[in-house]
């Protein structure tokens, strides 16, 4: 196996610095347009809602079971056709109640009467009118059903500023070193099997000629 001269490998790539910065930039322009193309921004905005006593004079021990009790049944009724049908009609929004279904989502925080609603959509300021729209809907559909008012709402869903989806920085990060390590390989590649002789030592080492002189390179005068 042919050994390589790091000095040489230095030289070789010090005189394609130009192509590499030039290769590396052309890499991250590149894959920033990929992600303007192929990635719609989504933004997300959450509404948090508790589970209260009914009672207006204190909060017991049975109402904390059964509230943890409704959780699931809850967080049902949060996503159903009932409820996010009269979300669609009340902000005139253009989509299925099966399509709004698929971008919220309900979670609770353990051991407490806590739920939190989360929405997703391609509109940072309908993301968080959805979500407090299905708040509001939802505890009077609980009212209608269990004849219950233990629905208080604690949050109100903040606007997104900027989309969950997308991180910039960590993209580019990830396109400067792709850019970095192909353009770099790239080079190795041509200057390992580029054949050219590019010293006197080369000359002495492979042909075992002696070289009597060297002409330099002269640039062309006008």
């Amino acid at each position: 196996m042919e050994e390589i001269n790091l000095k040489e490998v230095y030289t070789y790539f010090k005189f394609r610095i130009l192509w590499i910065l030039i290769a590396i930039v052309a890499i991250v322009v590149i894959g920033n347009i990929y992600t303007i193309i192929t990635r719609v921004p989504m933004y997300q905005s959450n509404t948090t809602l508790v589970l209260v006593g009914e009672s207006k004079k204190g909060y017991s021990q049975s109402d904390s079971v059964l509230n943890q009790n409704l959780i699931g049944t809850y967080s049902q009724i949060i996503t159903s056709r009932t409820v996010l049908s009269q979300v669609i009609d009340n902000l005139k929004l253009k989509t299925t109640t099966e399509s709004l279904s698929k971008n919220i989502t309900t979670s609770s925080v353990e051991d407490t009467e806590i739920i939190k609603i989360t929405v997703n959509s391609s509109k940072r300021k309908e993301a968080a009118k959805i979500a407090d729209e299905v708040a509001t809907v939802f505890s009077k559909e609980v009212q209608d059903i269990y004849n219950l008012e233990n629905v208080t709402i604690i949050d109100k869903a903040e606007i997104a500023t900027s989309p969950y989806n997308i991180n910039y920085v960590k993209d580019n990060i990830i396109y400067l070193m792709i850019g970095i390590v192909l353009s770099f390989g790239v080079v190795f590649v041509m200057y390992y099997f580029d054949t050219t002789i590019k010293s006197s030592e080369v000359v002495e080492e492979k042909l075992g000629l002696p070289v009597i002189g060297i002409v330099p390179k002269e640039e062309d005068k006008e």
